[in-house]
């Protein structure tokens, strides 16, 4: 099941010390330039080669967002 959360609601995830996997879309330089505590990076024209190993449980609670870089 896909749902939206809102950016309050994900740090509230954060500051609770939720256990979430978070994804950070934008390609590799993005991600390097900026990103959230504890993203890992799985750019889009990589998801296929790198999901199984970053993301190997399937039941795993993951966000995903995707932010341009500042």
């Amino acid at each position: 099941m896909v749902a939206t959360i809102s950016r309050d609601d994900l740090k509230l995830k954060i500051d609770r010390g939720e256990s979430f996997l978070l994804v950070e879309t934008l390609p590799a330089p993005g991600y390097h330039h900026a990103h959230l505590p504890r993203a890992i990076n799985l750019p889009p024209d990589q998801v296929t080669q790198l999901a199984p190993t970053l993301l190997p449980d399937k039941t795993a609670d993951i966000v995903v967002y995707c932010a341009k870089p500042t």
